[in-house]
């Protein structure tokens, strides 16, 4: 296995160890795995290589098996679970994005954590204003065409997307966790949710980009975890390795299973 410089500090988030299996089948082995704060960690790997199972441990929906440790800006977490994992900041973006299409944008931005008034309604409001201001400063949307009361549905899918990353960071997320976010997107719609992602560095935030296409996981990450039948095959830092070599060694780990 290929080890890239170790980023200085915490990771916000960290896997020790972790396994998984399920019956007879053994998803995850000994994998070891950490995002540091500001980072954006790309997940390569072929169907099956385990990609699903470590990003649903991190989401805690997954224990690991004993032995494994789940540590959390420092501190080892051990009642791990999905509500444990949200309550910490970790917030997840799939390639469905999970938004209601029929809805406007203001209410998907605060769907389920609306702020209410002093008489306890709903601050529609300030539900409007603050999502025309995330629009503008975060989603970069500057034109009077787009307002927060247009259906989502209306929108392309890397403006979905971008609703989808902006209310996560407005949440006040420690780890965006986007589940193959390109899937499905023309090119001028892939390079907008690439600037989105771009965008959770940008405000100190950290996330884990999951993808079968290196095209457009390499330019915007720091780091790159490879997987491999439930291993760690590979970790890279981008700033030492060219694209073309990264191809040229996924395609060694997918014939022979090792970088050696």
């Amino acid at each position: 296995m290929t080890q890239t410089t170790t980023p200085p500090g915490t990771p916000v988030i960290e896997l020790r160890n972790v396994s998984k299996t399920f019956g007879e089948v053994r998803s995850l082995s000994g994998v070891d795995f950490a995002v540091y704060p500001g980072e954006i960690v790309g997940l390569l790997g072929d169907n099956g290589a385990g990609k699903s199972t470590l990003v649903k441990t991190v989401m805690g929906f997954h224990a690991p098996d004993p032995g494994g440790e789940i540590w959390f800006n420092g501190e080892r977490i051990d009642d791990w679970s999905v509500a444990r994992a949200r309550d910490l900041g970790i917030e997840t973006i799939y390639q469905e994005r999970a938004l209601c299409e029929k809805q406007p944008i203001w209410r998907n931005m605060f769907m389920g954590r609306e702020p209410r008034t002093k008489w306890g309604l709903l601050d529609v409001a300030r539900m409007r204003s603050e999502s025309a201001r995330l629009m503008s400063d975060h989603m970069g949307f500057t034109s009077a065409a787009v307002h927060p009361d247009n259906v989502v549905a209306t929108m392309s899918g890397g403006e979905k997307q971008g609703v989808a990353i902006t209310r996560a960071l407005y949440f006040d997320a420690n780890l965006v966790i986007l589940d193959e976010p390109t899937v499905g997107l023309s090119l001028t719609e892939t390079k907008k949710t690439l600037d989105f992602v771009s965008g959770i560095k940008t405000a100190g935030k950290s996330a884990i980009f999951i993808d079968h296409n290196i095209f457009h996981v390499y330019p915007v990450v720091d780091r790159l975890y490879v997987l491999d039948r439930g291993k760690v095959a590979g970790i890279y830092q981008k700033s030492e390795i060219s694209m073309d070599d990264l191809i040229e060694r996924l395609y060694h780990v997918a014939r022979t299973g090792s970088l050696n």
